[in-house]
C-alpha cells in the first residue's frame, strides 16, 4: 500500500483515499506501537530530518516513528547544509537522495521545500513551513476520529491566528465532510490562495471575527499560540491584537456539551487558552501530541520504500 504522490507537502495535493490511508494505518499501527509490538517493515531505511526551526514534538515524533518502523534518523540543521546559501537546493536534493530514503523537513519558505521535493529522487515531508503544517493536522483528525467519531459533519472552530494551522486546516476541509471556522481578528485571516483555491473546491469553511459566535455548537475547538517563532518582536502588538480571542471556559460555554479543546502546542498557558481549559475535562492536547507520531509513521511507511 502507497500513496498516490511521491512526497507529503500538503493536505490539499492527496486524494481523500490516501487521507484514509494514513488515518486508518495509523489506527491500526497505534496500538502496535504503543505495545512494543510493531513490526520493523522498513529495516535499514534512513530518514534525514533537517530543521531550521527548533521543536519537541517534530523532532521526537518524528525519529521515534522511523525507529519504530526498523530504521533511523538523522538529526540535521540548516547551518550544516546552508540550503540555498551554501549550496543550491538542486545540489541538496540530488546529494541527499543518495544517502538516505526520505526528508522530513521543518522550514520556513513554503516554495523551497517545494523546489527541495521537486528536484529530490526520495519522499519528502513538509514538517512545517511558514504555510502549511500538515502532519499536524492529520494527528488532530485522528484525535478527532478517536474521541467524536468520523470527523464527518463536524464542526472545528480554530481561535486566533489564520496562521500555517489554518491554511492546513481549510485545505482538510477540501478533502473531507466537515465545517471549518477560523475566527481572527481582521488583518490575521488565512492565505489568500489557500482560501480561493478551498473556494473553488467547494470546502465548507468561513472565517469571522467574533469568536464568542464561533463557537456556538461546535464540537472542536482549536487554538495556537498568538505568536510562534520568529514573530516575537511582534508579540506586544499580537497579545494586544487578539486578547478577545483567548480560549476560557466562558467562551465554551456555548459550544457542542460533548466538545473537545484541542491545541498544537507549544502553549503559551494564560495567553490564547487559560489553565483550566487546558488541563479541563475537554482538554485532549495530549492525545493530540501523541498522535502527531502515529499519524507521521503512517506517513513515512506509506512513502518510503
Amino acid at each position: 500500500m502507497s500513496l498516490g504522490k511521491k512526497d507529503f507537502l500538503s493536505i490539499a495535493d492527496h486524494t481523500t483515499e490516501d487521507l484514509r490511508k494514513i488515518l486508518e494505518l495509523a489506527k491500526e499501527q497505534k496500538p502496535l506501537a504503543r505495545d512494543h509490538k510493531l513490526p520493523h517493515t522498513h529495516p535499514n531505511r534512513t530518514m534525514g530530518c533537517v530543521f531550521a526551526k527548533p521543536s519537541l514534538r517534530t523532532r521526537i515524533s518524528f525519529e521515534t516513528a522511523v525507529m519504530q518502523l526498523g530504521g533511523n534518523s538523522l538529526f540535521i540543521t540548516d547551518q550544516e547544509i546552508g540550503i540555498g546559501k551554501r549550496e543550491s537546493i538542486y545540489d541538496v536534493a540530488k546529494v541527499m537522495s543518495r544517502f538516505v530514503d526520505a526528508i522530513m523537513i521543518r522550514w520556513y519558505d513554503h516554495d523551497e521545500v517545494v523546489q527541495l521535493a521537486k528536484h529530490s529522487d526520495i519522499p519528502i515531508i513538509n514538517g512545517l513551513t511558514d504555510l502549511n503544517h500538515p502532519c499536524q493536522v492529520m494527528g488532530d483528525i485522528l484525535t478527532i476520529e478517536e474521541h467524536l467519531g468520523s470527523i464527518d459533519n463536524k464542526t472545528v472552530v480554530m481561535v486566533g491566528d489564520g496562521n500555517n494551522l489554518a491554511n492546513s486546516w481549510i485545505n482538510a476541509a477540501r478533502r473531507f465532510p466537515f465545517n471549518f471556522v477560523i475566527a481572527c481578528p481582521e488583518g490575521y485571516e488565512p492565505d489568500e490562495a489557500v482560501m480561493s483555491a478551498a473556494e473553488k473546491d467547494g470546502a465548507s469553511f468561513c472565517v469571522t471575527n467574533d469568536p464568542v459566535d464561533a463557537v456556538k455548537g461546535a464540537h472542536v475547538i482549536y487554538s495556537d499560540a498568538f505568536y510562534s517563532m520568529g514573530q516575537e518582536e511582534e508579540a506586544i502588538k499580537r497579545r494586544k491584537d487578539f486578547a478577545d480571542f483567548r480560549i476560557t471556559n466562558e467562551l465554551l460555554s456555548a459550544a457542542d456539551p460533548n466538545h473537545i479543546v484541542m491545541h498544537c502546542l507549544p502553549a503559551h498557558r494564560g495567553e490564547e487558552i487559560t489553565d483550566e481549559v487546558m488541563d479541563g475535562k475537554h482538554s485532549v492536547v495530549f492525545d493530540e501530541a501523541e498522535n502527531r507520531q502515529h499519524a507521521q509513521r503512517a506517513i513515512i511507511a506509506l512513502l518510503m520504500k
